[in-house]
């Protein structure tokens, strides 16, 4: 609005149908025309006019013509005196609602500017849709919060926990700041609450050592080392800062992208740059953040501006835990170096002025700012009284924080007070872009006179009252939660003048000095500002883990919210601040109180996609630019030329075709031809480990599922991957694709429902295809991730042994139940049923029961849970072991039984319901636990030696010897000869059709079908086809005995 536009006119809060303040709009004068010197014919309608507008309701009786002259004449200098007060306190809420409509700070432009330029954007409508009085709310697109109760129902059902939940925090940086403070604080609260915190770092900094206190060591990050964490040892993952990206890339990749993931955004560094990328048109930066956006399940932002400032990249995944000591940081550093004598002085205050700054809401809309005018009328009285009061000694001032401080609107104010005969000064207006901490800081009341409500409490009263001024706010719902009235602040009953008025008289002394009562009451503030929020903003982040996270069956649950409710304040002890300040090193605060810095991955970034962008289009312009040194003549005679050389070729061609060639002697040709057979080979070349492999003993194939598992996969003649996703699997490698030999694991339920073991089913299929060598091995990918693969060291003792030991049936595994659970401490007090019981829900020994009863038909006066020894030994874990081929084809024939019996109890349902979880992803691989122990139960009982191996040092040691297991070992349901018939009765079934398990039946889908009745079909298929082809010999030989032999003509 230009100074020249139309102006309404502030009527008296008059009460509609709805309750809302009228408005009456004046369109033929403005205020900056009164301002004017008036001619005389019309000062007497101008000053009836104002005066009724003032003073006047809706309802009130209007005088008669006659009287009012006679009126006008005895009054006539008191009445104008009274008018030029008016115009004072008018003028002067105008000049303030003036400055707040070219508020176009970062809030406004970012929220507003799309829907303004009328560009198709998310925020276009959300400006058009505003009406006038209306507020704007952030409100998230789905709740967090839905299973209330769901961690208490847990804590009712009984579990054994062998480790506590394990969470993974990324920090963007370790500098100290406040944004670092709050992090900690809620981090060392969740610590109390029983989570374990894994700390890692993109950059270093000086609070490395802060952290190092409650999270053990911090492992600094670089690029290298981003796709080498295994995130699937935590329950979530928690990222702070922009700088965290990354990291957060490797979280898009799967087997990670079902890992829980709360990314805390505190800055708005890339909300300003979203902007220049709409303008500049590169969407596809645009859309690069908004992909990394959507990875995380929840966003979460310290204050309710920043999701606004974020909308372009909102996936629905917004969300608000109010609560930082950024303005009390800000307070407390600036109160170090800076004075308030001397910041009066600075600004040409005196020590004896009285000044009172009048702040207003966060949020500004470009059509509203008469709706913020409106609230603002409520500090006429206080104008009144206050605004034209000369002491001898100081006076009062009133400052408004709010707009530019380039945009002149200084200029104005002033020039309104000097035409109105106003104290010179009274009136001063401070941008946002000003010194906000020093005006603050210079102040003695701090006034807020917006009517907006927010969603929470305005950072400039948080940071006022840090400084200790006292403050003055409306009744507003945010202000009455958190003020007690004449305790923290004064509060009064918004649009209510008197009410204002009162509460201002009570904060200042007779002599125009503060009041010892407003000392009480800034120092009151200041001890809440210290810790605002503090409680509120824990219990939020605690809160929002424990609907997100899903707790495993051996993780223990965290204690009850309640329990840190009443520990609430920010860790002011570990931060520090004020002992190595610099006015130099002081940070810099925007209008919305966020840290402005130059982050460094935005524009790397911009950068990377510029550069690509850059080249793509000076080769497109240096391609259409070109001009073409031939014309179109030239260009059809050397098209001539060219067709005329294509056909003196073909008949070349077709000449020597017909002439007799010499087609040299034997070793040239064979030469040739296996010249010829290695080219076609290096076309379909595989790499270096397949030539290496030859004539080795052993491969160790590794299982892995998801591009983001690469990274921790071996190379070489031992290892081959074994993907169990067509998508997945590594293009430059021989890596075998498990869906392409088994194609039932094209089906993510039953991918997901057996994990590894389905790998190996498909490895034992028509096993002499791809492995010919009497030894074989897995390692699943996990291995690599917890550390405890195979060293070069190790792995040599392996060659080494298998290759002296030829004979006899033995395991040699390097993973430990105890090392993959991360209990070694207490490994002599779980056995190997515990263990499985705790890993599988409680429900491993009955699960395993009456799978073993189903799988041998075995009556229930029969025991059918296999004894395991509790001496003490280890157990293999995340199938990494060793063993013969025909041990493993044994053991997956074993296998294949029971995956099917144990599927036939829990899934031949309706509505299959895993019982051996209790998180859902527990319940998504129902199976993969109980599974992957298995192969301990198949070993012991099937007389296997059981052949420890150290991962790091290749150290052999035996377990459970076969000795000491005589008397406790099944051999009479673990006997080769037993699991082979009745893999044959299956397939025979299977065979003729006959499905046994009901309509899914798993059996067939896992391996071969193989029985003596296939055999014979087999036999007799070969022998058909065997007397089909020499009967087609025959008939030929007697066509030619007939007919003779002739030979096509040449050249035809």
């Amino acid at each position: 609005m230009g100074r020249n536009s139309v102006s309404p006119e502030i009527a008296s809060p008059t009460e509609d149908n709805n309750g809302d303040l009228s408005f009456r709009a004046n369109h033929e004068r403005s205020l900056f025309k009164r301002a004017h010197p008036p001619q005389l014919d019309n000062q007497h309608d101008r000053t009836k006019s104002s005066d009724r507008h003032v003073r006047g309701g809706a309802g009130g009786n209007r005088p008669s013509q006659h009287q009012q002259y006679c009126h006008n004449r005895r009054k006539a200098f008191q009445f104008r005196g009274r008018s030029m007060i008016y115009f004072l306190i008018l003028l002067a809420v105008f000049g303030f609602a003036l400055a707040t409509m070219v508020l176009q700070s970062s809030v406004t432009s970012m929220v507003f500017r799309q829907g303004n330029e009328g560009g198709g954007g998310r925020r276009g409508w959300i400006s058009e849709g505003l009406k006038f009085g209306s507020s704007l709310k952030f409100v998230a697109s789905r709740r967090f919060f839905d299973e209330e109760g769901r961690l208490d129902r847990l804590r009712k059902v009984a579990r054994v926990a062998v480790r506590p939940p394990r969470l993974a925090l990324v920090l963007g940086n370790t500098k100290k700041n406040p944004q670092s403070l709050m992090l900690f604080t809620v981090v060392k609260n969740l610590q109390l609450l029983g989570y374990r915190i894994k700390l890692y770092a993109v950059e270093d900094g000086e609070a490395r050592t802060i952290w190092e206190q409650i999270g053990g060591q911090v492992s600094i990050l670089n690029p290298e080392k981003y796709g080498h964490l295994d995130w699937s040892l935590f329950e979530g993952v928690i990222a702070d800062s922009i700088e965290a990206k990354e990291v957060i890339s490797s979280l898009m990749q799967e087997p990670f992208c079902s890992i829980p993931l709360i990314w805390i955004i505190q800055e708005d560094a890339l909300a300003k740059r979203i902007l220049l990328y709409k303008k500049m048109g590169w969407e596809h930066l645009i859309t690069h953040w908004r992909r990394a956006f959507s990875r995380a399940d929840v966003v979460v932002f310290p204050d309710f501006s920043l999701p606004m400032l974020y909308s372009d990249l909102d996936d629905g995944n917004f969300f608000v835990i109010p609560g930082s000591p950024i303005d009390v940081w800000a307070a407390e550093s600036y109160v170090k170096i800076h004075s308030k004598h001397n910041m009066r002085k600075k600004n040409g205050y005196g020590p004896d002025d009285f000044l009172v700054v009048v702040v207003g809401s966060s949020l500004f809309f470009n059509e509203l700012s008469w709706d913020y005018a409106v609230a603002m009328h409520t500090i006429g009285p206080l104008l009144i009284k206050y605004a034209k009061r000369r002491d001898v000694d100081g006076s009062f001032k009133f400052i408004f924080l709010c707009g530019n401080s380039t945009d002149g609107y200084t200029d104005v104010l002033q020039e309104v007070a000097t035409r109105l005969r106003v104290i010179p000064d009274s009136l001063r207006h401070y941008g946002m872009n000003s010194d906000v901490n020093g005006v603050l800081f210079m102040a003695d009341i701090v006034l807020y006179g917006s009517s907006q409500e927010e969603q929470s409490f305005p950072p400039l009263l948080v940071r006022a009252m840090s400084f200790g001024i006292p403050i003055i706010a409306p009744d507003l719902p945010v202000m009455q939660k958190h003020l007690k009235h004449g305790v923290h602040g004064m509060v009064f009953s918004e649009h209510n003048p008197d009410d204002l008025l009162q509460a201002f008289s009570l904060l200042v002394s007779r002599d125009g000095k503060l009041s010892k009562y407003a000392t009480t009451v800034g120092s009151s503030g200041k001890r809440l500002a210290k810790n605002f929020l503090a409680s509120e903003c824990i219990s939020g982040y605690a809160k929002l883990i424990e609907n997100l996270v899903h707790f495993p069956s051996d993780a223990s649950l965290p204690s009850p919210i309640t329990q840190i409710q009443q520990q609430h304040g920010w860790e002011w002890n570990a931060f520090r601040i004020g002992t190595a300040l610099r006015e130099g090193g002081m940070m810099s605060t925007d209008e919305n109180d966020t840290i402005t810095q130059r982050t460094s991955i935005i524009y790397s970034l911009e950068d990377v996609f510029n550069n690509l962008k850059y080249s793509r289009n000076i080769s497109e312009e240096s391609s259409g630019d070109e001009l073409d040194p031939f014309s179109a003549e030239d260009w059809d005679a050397v098209e001539g030329i060219e067709s005329f050389q294509e056909f003196e070729r073909q008949e070349m061609e077709q000449l020597e075709e017909r002439m007799d060639k010499n087609p040299g002697n034997w070793d040239e040709i064979y030469r040739n031809a296996r010249k010829s057979e290695k080219l076609r080979f290096e076309a379909n070349e595989r790499d270096e480990g397949e030539l290496e492999r030859t004539g080795q003993p052993v491969c160790i194939y590794e299982i892995y599922s998801g591009a983001g598992t690469w990274p921790f996969l071996h190379h070489g003649s031992l290892y081959r991957g074994l993907s169990l996703s067509t998508r997945s699997t590594r293009l430059s490698s021989d890596d075998i694709d498990a869906v392409s030999r088994l194609p039932f694991l094209n089906n993510s339920y039953y991918r997901d429902l057996l994990c590894e073991i389905g790998g190996m089913f498909s490895i034992a299929y028509k096993v002499d295809d791809i492995h010919k060598r009497p030894w074989i091995g897995f390692q699943s990918w996990q291995a690599s991730g917890r550390k405890v693969s195979l060293s070069h060291e190790a792995e040599g003792v392996l060659e080494g042994t298998i290759q002296r030991e030829t004979k006899g049936d033995v395991m040699y595994f390097w993973t430990r139940l105890d090392m993959d659970t991360g209990v070694t401490e207490s490994n002599d007090l779980l056995t190997f049923w515990s263990m499985c019981d705790i890993l599988n829900g409680g429900q491993c020994r009955s699960a395993f029961e009456n799978t073993f009863r189903h799988m041998y038909a075995l009556p229930l006066s029969v025991e059918a849970l296999p004894p395991m020894p509790e001496d003490g030994g280890h157990w293999s874990a995340l199938h990494s072991w060793v063993m013969p081929t025909s041990s493993f084809l044994e053991f997956m024939m074993f296998s294949r039984i029971f995956v099917d019996s144990l599927n036939t109890l829990h899934g031949n349902t309706s509505k299959p319901a895993c019982l051996l979880g209790l998180s859902q992803l527990e319940k998504k691989h129902c199976y993969c636990r109980i599974l992957d122990l298995l192969v301990n139960v198949w070993a012991y009982h099937s007389a296997q030696r059981m052949v420890y191996m150290d991962p790091h040092t290749g150290l052999l040691q035996e377990q459970h010897p076969i000795e000491r297991r005589k008397g406790f070992m099944w051999v009479k349901y673990f006997n080769s000869t037993l699991l082979k018939n009745m893999d044959e009765d299956l397939a025979e079934a299977a065979d003729d059709g006959n499905n046994v398990q009901g309509n899914a039946w798993l059996w067939p889908l896992t391996g071969e079908v193989h029985w003596q009745g296939v055999y014979e079909r087999e036999r007799e298929e070969r022998y058909r086809l065997k007397m089909d082809k020499k009967r087609k010999t025959k008939e030929k030989l007697l066509e030619r005995m007939k007919y003779g032999y002739k030979q096509k003509s040449l050249g035809r």
